[in-house]
């Protein structure tokens, strides 16, 4: 398989995070969807999830999203598994396959979150040789995802977008802009979210994501939650638009993990992102969406 292989122009349009619950519906019926996005890690061990999988791939191109490679983590790639989501690219054949700019791996404990990791000389060369092993041992080049942030690291000396950017330049993967992660980021940091995704190379840009956010209350001050439980915030949607202008009509996900609802609602999501989509060759402004 070549290290080229993956292209974003086998994927076009608002595709959906396909989760179990929506399995059934999806094989009972030609759901209007044009592509699906899958978390690799839940389909590494066979059985009736990827068997299902299977079927759906036969109709649908996929999109295939890891969350535990731990690129940013300052152990040595897990190798088991990196040969398990290679099998699995090479089973599905996947349009794109992404990870996260993120660590969940120390001293061979696995975590069940995706960790910020400082940006700085020493893990910006941690993160490059990690990703040039994944795509090495995968066999195509991958997509790296901007995480979502709660605190700043004091000894950082890159900023994000510059750190993805270069990232990018040295191994050759592409970009996956999660607009909501974004938004999040920026509030959170008291940054802000236009000039923070104005700093992204738009060029290598190549996927994007969508997904709602919680806010919690920390003592007195507001935090936004990236828990993909809730409808894209209007700011988000807005946010978006700027980013469409800026980058073009790249493959955009809508993602919702937590308080799963009916399809229907995640069609509707899809539905008004592929609208923004279609008419994002013209410039917008960053504002509330309508």
């Amino acid at each position: 398989m070549s290290a080229d292989r993956a292209s974003p122009a086998a994927l076009a349009g608002v595709g959906i995070g396909l989760r179990a619950r929506h399995i059934e519906e999806v094989l009972d019926a030609r759901a209007p969807v044009p592509w699906f996005e899958v978390h690799a890690e839940n389909y590494m061990g066979g059985g009736m999830a990827r068997r299902a999988l299977d079927k759906i791939r036969r109709s649908y191109p996929i999109s295939l999203h890891g969350v535990g490679l731990s690129l940013g983590s300052a152990d040595a790639i897990d190798r088991p598994h990196l040969r398990r989501l290679k099998a699995l690219v090479e089973r599905l054949d996947p349009a794109l396959v992404s990870e996260h700019l993120s660590w969940s791996r120390s001293d061979g404990v696995c975590l069940n979150h995706l960790l910020p990791l400082p940006y700085t000389e020493e893990s910006l060369e941690v993160v490059c040789r990690h990703v040039h092993q994944a795509q090495e041992a995968v066999g195509t080049r991958i997509l790296i995802e901007n995480p979502s942030s709660y605190l700043r690291f004091r000894h950082s000396t890159i900023p994000e977008a510059e750190f993805l950017a270069e990232v990018a330049q040295r191994t050759g993967c592409g970009l996956l802009c999660d607009v909501n992660n974004v938004y999040v980021t920026a509030r959170n940091l008291g940054l802000d979210p236009v000039a923070y995704l104005d700093a992204w190379p738009s060029a290598r840009v190549e996927e994007m994501h969508l997904a709602g956010h919680a806010r919690n209350d920390a003592d007195g001050q507001t935090i936004l939650i990236d828990d993909h439980g809730s409808p894209v915030s209007l700011e988000v949607w807005g946010l978006y638009r700027h980013a469409v202008a800026r980058v073009g009509p790249v493959p955009t996900l809508v993602e919702w993990d937590t308080d799963i609802p009916p399809f229907a609602i995640l069609l509707e999501e899809a539905s008004r992102a592929e609208r923004i989509l279609r008419g994002g060759q013209s410039k917008h402004h960053y504002a509330s969406a309508t």
